[in-house]
């Protein structure tokens, strides 16, 4: 068995990422391990009746919010994860998170759950299901309703 020394962490700034980087530093912590967060933008395809000029305008807003997030994030966290790094990446969650961790050589992927049930777990699918079934490393899914 490797030992844990690379853990990536995807967050997505909902209103649970907060309980999410707590267990994922704790965790690290304890491994002494590196922690790599991230957020993956998935841009909406667009359509014919949406100007071009609007998306990209969008686009570049979204970003740049996400950027700063991201940052505030690892200010927030650098005394209890040091050396920790935060990316932005835009593309398939799914995708995007297993070549990322696959690029980092992961040896844990930390991530959470919004606990779809029924019709939209049916129809929009589960990305922390779909990174558990790919991924090459462990994946450690938090559920952060849980206390």
């Amino acid at each position: 068995m490797r030992p844990i020394k690379r853990v990536v962490v995807p967050v997505d700034f909902a209103y649970h990422t907060d309980a999410l980087v707590d267990y994922a530093a704790y965790l690290a912590g304890e491994f002494s391990a590196l922690t790599h967060y991230i957020h993956v933008v998935e841009f909406y395809p667009g359509n014919s009746m949406t100007p071009l000029s609007y998306v990209q305008e969008y686009e570049a807003k979204l970003l740049a919010d996400v950027r700063v997030r991201m940052a505030q994030l690892l200010e927030d966290n650098k005394e209890r994860c040091k050396g920790c790094t935060g990316k932005v990446i835009v593309g398939d969650p799914v995708d995007s998170i297993i070549e990322y961790a696959t690029a980092q050589d992961a040896d844990l992927i930390i991530m959470g759950t919004h606990g779809s049930k029924g019709l939209e777990k049916i129809l929009l699918g589960s990305v922390a299901e779909r990174v558990l079934k790919a991924a090459h490393c462990p994946v450690l899914i938090m559920n952060p309703f849980k206390k």
